[in-house]
């Protein structure tokens, strides 16, 4: 017991000790301009440790950069979550979900810089993440609004999900890069959320579907749950 009290101490001590390695990198890219190179001295320094420490916790300096993107990506994705609701009209849904990730890499430029770096990994997996939240939201949006989907047009769902977040994510990657970033951060996601909106527009068009760009979404499901307890 008292072996197992202290194993449980040190793991938690490591655990605290990585932490404060990845705050102290991310501080680090912060206070560069995107793109800058970064060294494991600087990152060392920065958390108060040696640089042989900060090795303890990683294998290789490759495994610390999965390990910084990864935690880059948890910051993003915390953002991002609770945005992914019912709250609000379906356009109000998609312009909060976009200004957030926008909002987010103006505030954040170097950081995203060095999380897209790397296609694979933490970032993709971050992607998925955010596109099977974005794939769960349209599946309840469909239900609710009484649409008849085919097998094809189903199993389509899933992979609209992940282009709509990937189209985002590659325009923003854009328009950061630009020398003069016009439009601006509002207006570029205004214009997102209105080009995904006409995107799913035009398939509950297709399906038969008429949206209501006014609708509460949270009313409509409270509406459709008392129905089916009347019936």
């Amino acid at each position: 017991m008292a072996q197992d009290g202290r194993q449980a101490r040190w793991d938690k001590h490591n655990q605290q000790r990585r932490l404060s390695i990845l705050d102290a990198a991310l501080e680090v890219i912060e206070s560069q301009a995107p793109g800058a190179e970064f060294h494991v001295q600087q990152i060392a320094e920065k958390a108060g440790l040696n640089r042989t420490v900060v090795y303890r916790h990683f294998t290789d300096r490759a495994d610390l950069d999965v390990a910084i993107r990864a935690h880059v990506i948890a910051q993003l994705q915390a953002e991002l979550t609770p945005t992914v609701t019912l709250e609000g009209t379906l356009n109000e849904i998609i312009l909060r979900i976009i200004t957030t990730y926008v909002d987010w890499t103006v505030a954040h430029p170097a950081l995203h810089f060095f999380a897209i770096q790397e296609s694979q990994g933490p970032f993709q997996q971050g992607i998925d993440q955010i596109a099977a939240m974005l794939s769960d939201l349209l599946e309840v949006v469909i239900a609710l609004l009484g649409a008849e989907l085919d097998e094809n047009e189903t199993a389509l769902v899933d992979p609209l999900a992940h282009g709509l977040v990937s189209a985002v994510i590659g325009s923003v990657r854009r328009w950061l890069a630009r020398e003069v970033r016009e439009p601006s951060a509002a207006r570029l996601s205004q214009l997102l959320a209105m080009s995904v909106y006409n995107l799913l527009e035009g398939h509950a068009r297709r399906l038969g579907v008429v949206l209501d760009p006014d609708v509460q979404l949270s009313e409509l499901f409270a509406q459709v749950n008392a129905a089916g307890e009347s019936a």
